[in-house]
């Protein structure tokens, strides 16, 4: 009887993905930056190290040249969405848990459509919509957001315990004036963020 791992990796060799699979997989640029990182490798990776190579590629630096934004910025969205797309068709195994990744036989259907220099232009049709790219400044310009309301936040605490405590000047205002300040601050940022989108890095004054 052939050992058991033998049998898996023929049945993983054995899976096809549907060209339109193919296209949807490789649209994306880090999912293909993903495959390019695990090309000729059959060891598993930290998911880590594939975050910060990625990182890296992206801002034509090296990965000791990076700043903590720029690894989060790629780190999140291949925790969050690529890299699970990718076990979820069996190119990968990913294990979330531990931060691992291995390639498997199926990846080879990938590599095939990356050139040596991984050419952009030659993995997706031109017709095809990124819309995984958005997704991903989604992710990016969502944590500043996230900043934006936590210190909408303390500013309106703030207003509530000095009042509490009666706090000079504060505890003086009329409570009408009081809550209209504290709706305002939450009213500015909610503005701030349905007109500039998401995706913004704009300065807030807290």
């Amino acid at each position: 009887m052939a050992p058991t791992a033998s049998i898996d990796v023929d049945l993983a060799s054995e899976q096809r993905l549907s060209d339109d699979k193919v296209f949807h997989l490789l649209q994306n640029r880090r999912r293909r930056a993903v495959i390019r990182y695990l090309r000729g490798t059959d060891e598993t990776v930290s998911m880590r190290d594939i975050a910060e190579q990625v990182a890296a590629w992206e801002h034509d630096t090296s990965v000791a040249a990076l700043d903590s934004d720029e690894r989060q910025r790629v780190y999140i969205p291949l925790y969050q969405n690529h890299l699970p797309k990718l076990d979820d068709e069996g190119v990968i195994e990913y294990d979330q848990s531990r931060g691992t990744v291995k390639r498997t036989p199926v990846a080879d259907q990938l590599e095939r459509y990356l050139t040596l220099e991984d050419d952009e232009s030659a993995t997706a049709p031109p017709s095809e919509p990124a819309a995984d790219e958005t997704a991903d400044e989604a992710v990016d310009g969502g944590d500043d957001w996230i900043d934006a309301y936590l210190g909408a936040t303390g500013v309106t605490s703030g207003f509530f315990l000095a009042a509490v405590f009666n706090v000079p000047v504060v505890s003086a205002l009329p409570n009408i004036l009081l809550a209209s300040l504290m709706l305002v601050t939450f009213a500015t940022v909610t503005f701030a963020h349905t007109v500039f989108g998401a995706t913004s890095e704009i300065p807030l004054p807290f």
